[in-house]
């Protein structure tokens, strides 16, 4: 049954379960989304996964593709889906539009974002007569009433912010008081900085609010390296030794990323945070091999 995700993250608290979540992006090409319908979906639909999520690309490029995939999705493997939804390149009306559909479309939940600019470099510009903050079109979703809406937190700060991450988690505060019910964070290697995060924000708050830990296992020495210069993510010092040691060795970093995830997953549950959503990069080999050391398999 396709759920708003605060009900299931209630339910999940009330049972002393973690939620376990996975994310995908639209694939470019027919052969890859063919390839993510009739393999990678099936496969990790085997495991206890609560909800998934759909990426919007850089501008609002999937739209389409986007809003057809969460449908496809929920209607084929019976399985809730967050939409993913960004204030670049669209103007209010635009968004009801893209709003209007998704609800067409069976959509309960959205993860409201300010997204990034075309192409995925430059800085944000605001699209006239559209929103400028990510609380913004918070505010309008959750006015809406017809979803759940998560938003994004960033536990070493977001890479745009100069002012440093406790201002960032302020910001963050904003986009709960205006009406989102749960974040999801970007990836980040150090457990400290999710939980520094987290106490900042309930204390902010006065009142806690489930910070899902976004999660990724890593594959490949220079993808990592890449990834976390783009997204601001720090690595740390013993993680990049043992990445600089196994080299270009993929196989020995997968399976060194599938070990340091799950590692990281219970020290996270360990210390109560509320669920974990993987970054699978639209494959289902380490999220399984994950799942699998936690013994959910």
């Amino acid at each position: 049954m396709i759920r708003p995700i605060r009900d299931l993250l209630q339910a999940s608290a009330a049972s002393g379960r973690p939620t376990f979540s996975i994310e995908f992006f639209p694939p470019k090409t027919d052969e890859g989304e063919a390839r993510l319908f009739a393999e990678t979906l099936p496969a990790l639909r085997r495991l206890p996964v609560d909800y998934c999520s759909v990426t919007y690309g850089a501008g609002g490029s999937t739209r389409e593709k986007t809003l057809g995939m969460v449908e496809r999705i929920q209607r084929d493997f019976d399985l809730t889906t967050m939409m993913h939804l960004t204030c670049v390149n669209a103007t209010r009306d635009e968004l009801a539009a893209v709003i209007a559909e998704a609800k067409a479309r069976g959509v309960k939940n959205i993860l409201a974002l300010r997204g990034d600019p075309p192409g995925g470099t430059g800085e944000f510009q605001k699209t006239a007569g559209g929103f400028e903050f990510s609380r913004e079109l918070v505010a309008h979703l959750h006015a809406d009433g017809g979803f759940s809406v998560g938003t994004a937190g960033f536990p070493e700060g977001h890479i745009a912010q100069q002012a440093g991450r406790q201002v960032d988690w302020d910001f963050l505060a904003e986009k709960v008081q205006a009406g989102a019910d749960f974040i999801v964070t970007q990836l980040f290697f150090n457990n400290d900085d999710y939980f520094r995060m987290r106490d900042h924000l309930h204390r902010k708050l006065g009142r806690p609010v489930p910070i899902i830990a976004g999660l990724l296992p890593v594959v490949s020495r220079n993808q990592t390296k890449r990834f976390t210069a783009l997204c601001g993510a720090a690595l740390p010092a013993p993680f990049v030794a043992r990445l600089d040691a196994l080299g270009d060795d993929d196989a020995a970093v997968t399976a060194f990323g599938i070990e340091y995830c799950a590692e990281q997953i219970r020290g996270l549950i360990a210390q109560g945070a509320p669920g974990v959503h993987f970054y699978t990069l639209n494959k289902a080999h380490s999220t399984t091999e994950v799942m699998r050391q936690l013994g959910y398999l």
